[in-house]
């Protein structure tokens, strides 16, 4: 039996898309943040980051009763970053770089 071998790119593709589904719980808010910054509805919340429409449900109250995000209520509702909300997903963001570079 050969083993397969990947085309250049395959593997760190394959091991980004093993790492996206073992998100920590700061990486989804910090996805979550990103995505909500200019304004999104809670479909395309729930598309863009991967997350089941429940789960997207229980950050958003999360991150709602920290003010780190609001809604504009209409049709659909329209989920937006704070600033508070901005300066956190920076301070993770960094946090998160720092992370990177240790060596385990």
């Amino acid at each position: 039996m050969h083993a397969a071998r990947l085309r250049k790119g395959e593997l760190e593709a394959l091991w980004g898309n093993y790492m996206r589904a073992r998100r920590s719980k700061d990486q989804i808010i910090v996805e979550i943040l990103n995505i909500c910054e200019k304004g999104e509805n809670l479909t395309n919340i729930v598309y863009r980051s991967s997350i089941s429409f429940t789960a997207i449900k229980a950050y958003l109250a999360v991150l709602m009763k920290n003010d780190l995000l609001i809604y504009q209520d209409g049709s659909p509702r329209i989920y937006k970053t704070t600033p508070k909300g901005l300066a956190m997903r920076d301070r993770l963001e960094g946090l998160h770089k720092l992370m990177e570079g240790l060596k385990i």
